[in-house]
């Protein structure tokens, strides 16, 4: 995965999304923990909202370069606004539309919507928290990728993309 942060790592996945925050790739117990999808998540068969997590480490390993989403110098590459995430099986663009920071809340880590008026009603309020306006439009049809790191003892920092391109390896 690349999100012009250099965040460059595997993406594990478990049944609960609390076992990687203080476990390594390979399942050993490690603070830093690991790059992991939601436990709700199916990365063969893309739910609506993807999500990824990672802690923001001081050394900058692992979301530690996220929080650079919020920078101008960020924003001013265009080169950042596409996500590249590979899996065994396919390589998937991404096209960013919202970045922010906010407080810990489980909103945006929603995964399932009772119907498109709903799922409307979340994209247009993941685009309205945005600290930068993408131009990007958003519908029912479209799959998103969130990441989401902590920022403070508080707060998340988090980047939505859409999905554009999808390709078999």
């Amino acid at each position: 995965m690349s999100t012009g942060t250099n965040i460059q790592y595997p993406v594990v996945q478990t049944t609960n999304n609390s076992y990687y925050i203080n476990h390594s790739f390979k399942r050993q117990s490690n603070k830093a923990g690991w790059i992991f999808m939601d436990y709700r998540n199916n990365i063969k068969n893309l739910s609506r909202n993807t999500i990824i997590y990672g802690h923001s480490r001081l050394d900058t390993t692992m979301f530690g370069t996220l929080k650079n989403i919020l920078k101008t110098t960020w924003l001013n590459n265009k080169n950042n606004y596409i996500v590249k995430l590979s899996t065994e099986t396919e390589n998937t663009l991404w096209q960013v539309f919202s970045v922010y920071s906010i407080p810990t809340e489980n909103y945006y880590l929603t995964t399932n919507f009772n119907n498109n008026l709903e799922y409307q009603d979340w994209l247009d309020i993941m685009i309205s928290r945005s600290e930068y306006n993408f131009n990007t439009s958003l519908n029912t049809n479209d799959k998103i990728l969130t990441l989401s790191t902590c920022y403070g003892s508080d707060k998340r920092v988090v980047m939505q993309a859409k999905l554009i391109k999808k390709a078999e390896k």
